[in-house]
Order: structure tokens, then C-alpha cells, then sequence
């Protein structure tokens, strides 16, 4: 069909346009991380990214699950009652895991409650009974009965790869409540099932041969003719040291261990070691790859992420020969490409999510960072480490008994046959996938349905998120509770002398719950009819975004003023916390409306629903234009908005000046802009190293970088005599490499000098305009 809509397309559609909860799968190579990626930039949601382990959380650029959801590690029972009590294993029920999560405190809290999509990365590893435990904190914390709380989960993953880990004495348990230990089996997605998405465009393999023969050995349909073409690679007696770049895989960690340490000291180079530089927060167990590496020239190594520059000179599991070291530098030479490459360092963050207190959106905080070279050395690396890499040769080591799923992904990390050695003959037993995974892929949604259902979907989505835009019954009892707190704080508090001023607010806002349900009401009947007028409606909401608008915001100035009064009075903490409590609240129900309406502009000019499109300088400034003026009008006019006698209406005195007309970039920055970004606000290298809890070393990588790019000019990193000097030295020396600069040169330059000027000379040569001049 011409114009259908690819899986991948389905799944972004799903994910901005409805609240439906996905399973996003495909086979090795299909794409999934990519997708995973653009999924997380583009959408206007807020979104929480969490992995079984702290590696594939690191990967996926989230956070384990155990330490989003505050979870023991122990094993889930899905009902209220004591648990079992065994020597050897834990367990957790409803009843105890309230117990770990009743004293969440209010920062938490709101994120819990912001969180409006929740994406769940490697969930072949995912556990039945962990998602459950999930589902049952998320639907505790944010007080909503529905699955997961209300919030949307997007489950990414290949069942046919590594599978949930469980002890016998565990599933001899659990198996009484589930049918399998894999997350499909949970409670929530028995009662809840998933829309399942399948990749099906595969990007690592071209050779339909060797298509057909993963497809079969995914789906247990491995033939005999299947293994006659895996077996004519059989080379028992194959020489590593003859055929350069091949990795063995292996199924167990010592072996792999032994096999590099022994190849590495068979090398008579001298040996180089290289540590991480580790800043701030970032635990052992998070560690991507070892904190020492040594290394020889002539070692064999493997790159573990892709070149995140314009040159794409490696990709995740891209293999080469180490062909100079220095104390400063790396060079990895690619014999396919004769070519080499100087290697950057790499910079993986530990982060946690915190809520931004002006815009209500969950963003990332970075607590500490690990960088280091992206290599390991890679005579041989296990199957398990393997999972989404990519390798041009591999030698699989099947002498070992697999696991089901390890032969696939042994394999499937393989681009072509032609790549291919096995030390013995392959044989059909031991490689079988498990039945309820076979079971479970069933259950793929033919496209005719996702179409139907994201028509439907779509609609019943744009229908909820107009409907709470606009529905503030539990707002107004939240003032009311507010206001009824008067009454029993004592008659000589300082918190009576607000009383007067709390009775007002919850008035105000009380007077608008009856014209908003009537609103909802029209908006019902108007999504209800078959063929509904989406002009219409749009005229409907901005008819009542006008009317309501100006109260909301005049409560919101209300509360800050408010607020800003009390904050530095003594015996008014308790109450000040109150104030902060309910303003959240408050400016939270304003931004949901200003977006909603944004979000039906969108809609109604036929654009797409993405990060960008309901974003707006208007919402993410609200509340500090807000705070501006207040801090202008001062204290002069304190009684403004004491009583319903002295004010009308809660109405700011002052609107404040918009110099800005461009909505601000919302998308991800690079870590290279993010330092450029800093130095344009005139930070120098020390100040950017400590405010993005970086070694300066590490910046000086960024700013080589940008020089290289042209977004800085090379005088603004190095005097003239300097440059003078090193132009004169780059002439006379036909090897531009710092590391046999330095070597030549010692002392004269540094690391950073040398690197920074070869950037811009490399830059010159490209012949590209300066981009800055400042």
C-alpha cells in the first residue's frame, strides 16, 4: 500500500496522540534504540525513562526502576496480606510495600504525579511480578485506580533476547501467581492488554540468507537446512593472531576475562592505562565500563558507543587496532577503511528527575558524571555484553550450553555470514526460545487495527485532555480544605491575620466550578456525535479559555503576592508551606489549560503533536513574568487583594513586557551546546566544569570541538604569539598528531593548546565561514 503508515511512525503517533500503553518490539538491528531516542525528544509529554539494570538505564538515558519506584529487591506478590517467610528468598505484598512508599516525600510526589508517560527500556528483562509492584505504587501515589495510575507506559524490547532473571526457590512461589515470569504475565497487562508494535525494517542484516535463518532461529522453526549454512563456518582449529579483527563470544564472563588478558600481554608494546574521570555522584555499580583501562598499541578494541559527531567514524560494537598511545591521546587505526581516528573521551551521566517548579515539567538533573575512553578491549566479549552491538566479524564459542535467546543474539549481532566462525557444529538442542514468548508474539495487532484504533484513540485522547484542562472540582476542595484550616489554627495566630484573604481565594475559585462543569458537559456532547466539529469545539474552548483565564491568573498573582509576604515572617512556616502546597496546584491547573489550548491549534491546523508544537514562551515563562511583577509593584499596594470588598476581582495591576517573541528550544542539547551555551553567557572553562559537574579536562574537549565546528574562534582560546607559534610548528612537522607533538615538544605546549590549534587548522582547511564572531 502506497501511503502506509510504517511501524515505527505507528508508535510515535500512539504515544503523542493517545493514552494507550504500548509494546514496541523488533527484531536485533530493526531500529529500536533509535526510535527509542526520537521518542523521547519529540514528545510534548512528560516522560520518565527506567531499565531493569543500572547499565541499560544508563543507555536508555534513564534511571533503574528500583530507584525511580523506591522498590525493595525482593519478589512481589500481587495481594494485601503478610508475606511468606523463607531462609533464602523476600518477599514483598501490598501490604508491606505501602510501607516503603507511605513517607515519599512531596517532591517525589509530584513527579509521581506530572508523569504522563512512563517508558520501560529492555523489558525482555522485565519481571511479572516487578511490573506489578509498579503499577501498584504508581496507582497508590497519584490516587487513580486505572492501570498504572493513569499514566501511559511504553515497553521497549526483544522477548527473544535476554530473558527476566528469577531463583528456582522464587518461581516455585510466584508461579502460583503467574503464568510465566516475564512482564507480559503481570496482572496489569492480563487485565490491560498492550497494543503490541512490531519493527519489522531491519538495518544490521542485507543477506536475505542469513534474514531467513535468524527469523527461523527466533521463532523455534530452526531447520536442518537452516544449520547446514551456519555449519559450513565451522573452523575448530580458526587462528585469531593470522585473521585480525574478529571477537569471540563467549557465554561466560571468566573466559571472556582471559581470553583479552592473554592476548593483551602477548603484546611487547608498552602498556598504557587510562582512568575515568569521575565527577560527583556516580556509583560503582553504575559503571559502563571498567574505571581502568590498559591498553597496548597493536590491541585489539571495541568502540561501545556510536560517534555521536558529524563524522560517524564508529558505531557501538565497531572493532580497530590501537595504533598510537599517549598520555593524552588514542589512536585507533580501522584496517577495512585503512583509516585512523584520534578517540574522544565519552561522557555518561547519572541522573535523577525533578520537577521544574516555574513550567511543571519533569526534567533531568545530572548528579554525577563518568567519562572515559568508549573502548574495551575486544578479543572476546560475552553474549550478554553483546546485546545491541554490531559486529563485521565474530567468532561464537557454542561449546557452552545456550541459553534460550543467547544463540540469536550471538548470531544476530553478525551484519553477514561472511563475518562469521563457529568453533563446533551448531546443533538444534539447547537453542529454542521459551513457549510463552513464542505465545505471546502472537498478539501482534495487525495494522488494520492500530489504524482504527488510532483514529479512536486520538479522539478520546484529544476529549481527556481538554476535559481535565478545564475540570478543577478537586482544586476548589483543596481551597476549601485551605480555608476550613482557619478555623482551628487559633484566634491569635498569625496565620488568622491571612484569613480573610484565604476565605477570598476559595471563594474566587469555588464560583468557577459550576460554569466549568457545564463547559465539560458541552464538551462531552460535542466529542460524543459521530462526526464531530472540531472548528466548532475550537471556537468552544477559546470562547472558555477567555472567560476563565483572567480569575485563574488573577489567583495565581494572588498566591505569589501572597507568598512573597509571608516568606521571611517568623511563626508562619507551616502556613507558608501551605501557600507553596496549593500555588503548585494552582499555577499547575493554568498551564494545563494554556497548553490544551495550544494543543487544539495544533490539531486544528493539521500539525503533528510534538515537543515543540505545544510548547510556548508564554507557558514556560508564566510563572517568573508572574514574580517580575510583584517584585516591580513592591510592597506599596499589600492590601490589593485582601478582600472581596477591596478587589473585585483577582486581577494582576500589571502586565509585564514580553521582549522575547520565539518560543524557546526545547529539544535536547548536546552536551558540546550545552557548553557553548554557558560560555556565551561569559562562564570561562572552570566555572562550565563545575556548574555541569565536569572535569575541566572534559571542557576542553567540548571547546576543541566547537573550535573544530567553527562555532568559536581559535583566538578566543589562545593568544596571538601562541597561535604565531604553533602555526610555525604545524608547517615544519608533517605529523599533525598532539601526541608525537607533545612527545617532540614537551613541555612547550600543552595538551589542550595543541589539540585546540590543530581543531582550527583542520577547520580552516574545510574553508567554512566562521559562525562566531563575538
Amino acid at each position: 500500500m502506497e501511503n502506509a503508515i510504517e511501524p515505527a511512525d505507528y508508535a510515535l503517533k500512539f504515544i503523542n496522540q493517545t493514552q494507550r500503553s504500548l509494546f514496541l518490539t523488533g527484531k536485533a538491528g530493526t531500529g529500536k534504540t533509535t526510535l527509542l531516542r526520537k521518542i523521547i525528544e519529540s514528545t510534548h509529554k512528560n516522560v520518565v525513562v527506567v531499565a531493569p539494570t543500572g547499565i541499560a538505564a544508563l543507555n536508555a538515558g534513564g534511571v533503574t526502576i528500583h530507584s525511580m519506584f523506591q522498590l525493595p529487591f525482593a519478589g512481589f506478590i500481587p495481594e494485601y496480606s503478610n508475606p511468606p517467610s523463607f531462609d533464602r528468598v523476600k518477599f514483598e505484598t501490598k501490604n508491606t510495600l505501602h510501607r516503603h512508599f507511605m513517607h515519599t516525600n512531596s517532591r517525589r510526589k509530584a513527579i509521581f504525579n506530572a508523569m504522563e508517560l512512563l517508558i520501560i527500556d529492555e523489558v525482555s528483562m522485565l519481571r511479572a511480578d516487578l511490573l506489578d509492584a509498579i503499577d501498584f505504587v504508581l496507582k497508590s501515589l497519584r490516587k487513580n485506580n486505572r492501570p498504572f495510575g493513569g499514566v501511559q507506559v511504553l515497553f521497549i524490547g526483544d522477548l527473544f533476547q535476554l530473558p527476566p532473571i528469577v531463583k528456582q526457590e522464587e518461581w516455585a512461589f510466584l508461579k502460583n501467581y503467574y503464568k510465566s515470569i516475564f512482564f507480559f504475565s503481570a496482572h496489569v497487562i492480563r487485565d490491560n492488554p498492550l497494543l503490541y508494535i512490531e519493527l519489522t525494517k531491519i538495518y544490521r542484516q542485507k543477506d536475505p540468507r542469513f534474514i531467513t535463518v535468524l527469523n527461523n532461529l527466533r521463532n523455534n522453526r530452526i531447520t536442518k537446512e537452516d544449520l547446514s549454512v551456519l555449519n559450513q563456518f565451522v573452523e575448530p582449529n580458526f587462528d585469531t593472531r593470522k585473521n585480525k579483527g574478529y571477537i569471540t563470544l563467549t557465554t561466560h564472563n571468566a573466559k571472556a576475562d582471559e581470553i583479552n588478558a592473554k592476548e593483551l600481554e602477548l603484546l611487547e608494546a608498552k602498556a598504557y592505562s587510562y582512568e575515568a574521570e569521575i565527577t560527583d555522584d556516580f556509583p560503582a555499580q553504575l559503571f559502563p565500563i571498567d574505571m581502568k583501562l590498559e591498553l597496548k598499541v597493536g590491541a585489539q578494541v571495541m568502540f561501545v558507543k556510536n560517534d555521536l559527531s558529524m563524522d560517524k567514524n564508529y558505531y557501538n560494537g565497531k572493532t580497530g587496532v590501537i595504533q598510537s598511545l599517549y598520555e593524552g591521546e588514542i589512536r585507533v587505526y580501522f584496517p577495512a577503511e585503512d583509516k585512523t581516528i584520534e578517540v574522544d573521551r565519552y561522557e555518561w551521566q547519572n541522573i535523577k528527575y525533578s520537577l521544574d517548579e516555574n513550567t511543571r515539567e519533569i526534567k533531568e538533573e545530572v548528579l554525577g558524571t563518568f567519562v572515559h575512553y568508549p573502548l574495551k578491549l575486544a578479543w572476546a566479549i560475552t553474549v550478554h555484553k553483546s546485546q545491541g552491538l554490531t559486529f563485521d566479524k565474530a567468532i561464537l564459542d557454542v561449546s557452552q550450553v545456550f541459553a534460550p535467546g543467547q544463540a540469536y543474539v550471538a548470531l544476530s549481532r553478525l551484519r553477514s555470514l561472511g563475518g562469521l566462525i563457529l568453533l563446533s557444529e551448531m546443533r538444534m538442542n539447547g537453542i529454542s526460545n521459551d513457549d510463552d514468548v513464542m505465545q505471546y508474539a502472537n498478539t501482534k495487532t495487525e495494522d488494520r487495527h492500530l489504524e482504527q484504533t488510532l483514529r479512536i484513540e486520538t479522539r478520546v485522547f484529544l476529549f481527556n485532555y481538554l476535559r481535565n484542562a478545564f475540570e478543577w472540582r478537586d482544586l476548589a476542595d483543596q481551597w476549601d480544605l485551605h480555608k476550613n484550616t482557619y478555623a482551628t489554627s487559633g484566634s491569635k495566630s498569625e496565620k488568622m491575620k491571612h484569613a480573610k484573604w484565604g476565605a477570598a481565594q476559595a471563594n474566587a475559585f469555588r464560583t468557577l466550578i459550576e460554569p466549568s462543569q457545564k463547559f465539560l458537559n458541552q464538551l462531552e456532547s460535542l466529542f460524543r456525535k459521530q462526526d464531530f466539529d472540531l472548528d466548532f469545539i475550537a471556537e468552544r474552548v477559546e470562547a472558555a479559555y477567555t472567560y476563565f483565564f483572567k480569575s485563574l491568573d488573577g489567583i495565581v498573582y494572588s498566591l505569589l503576592k501572597k507568598k512573597d509576604e509571608v516568606k521571611n515572617q517568623k511563626k508562619v512556616k507551616a502556613f507558608y508551606e501551605e501557600i507553596v502546597e496549593i500555588e503548585e496546584l494552582q499555577i499547575e491547573a493554568v498551564l494545563q489549560l494554556m497548553r490544551a489550548r495550544l494543543m487544539l491549534r495544533q490539531v486544528l491546523a493539521g500539525k503533528e503533536i510534538t515537543r515543540d508544537s505545544v510548547r510556548s514562551e508564554e507557558i514556560s515563562m508564566y510563572k517568573p513574568w508572574k514574580l517580575k511583577v510583584i517584585r516591580d509593584a513592591g510592597r506599596q499596594s499589600s492590601n490589593l487583594l485582601e478582600s472581596p470588598e477591596e478587589s473585585q476581582d483577582n486581577e494582576a495591576p500589571i502586565e509585564v513586557t514580553r521582549n522575547k517573541t520565539t518560543s524557546p528550544k526545547e529539544s535536547r542539547k548536546t552536551t558540546v551546546e550545552m557548553s557553548l551555551e554557558l560560555w556565551k553567557e561569559h562562564k570561562n572553562i572552570n566555572q562550565i566544569a563545575q556548574l555541569r559537574k565536569l572535569s575541566v579536562t572534559t571542557v576542553y574537549g567540548h571547546f576543541v570541538k566547537l573550535v573544530a565546528s567553527g562555532d568559536i574562534p581559535i583566538e578566543r582560546m589562545l593568544p596571538e604569539a601562541k597561535i604565531a607559534v604553533l602555526a610555525t610548528i604545524f608547517d615544519e612537522n608533517e605529523d599533525h598528531s598532539a601526541g608525537m607533538l607533545k612527545e617532540k615538544y614537551g613541555d612547550e605546549f600543552t595538551w589542550n593548546e595543541l589539540k585546540i590549534y590543530r581543531a582550527a587548522r583542520e577547520f580552516i582547511a574545510k574553508g567554512t565561514p566562521q559562525k562566531e564572531q563575538a
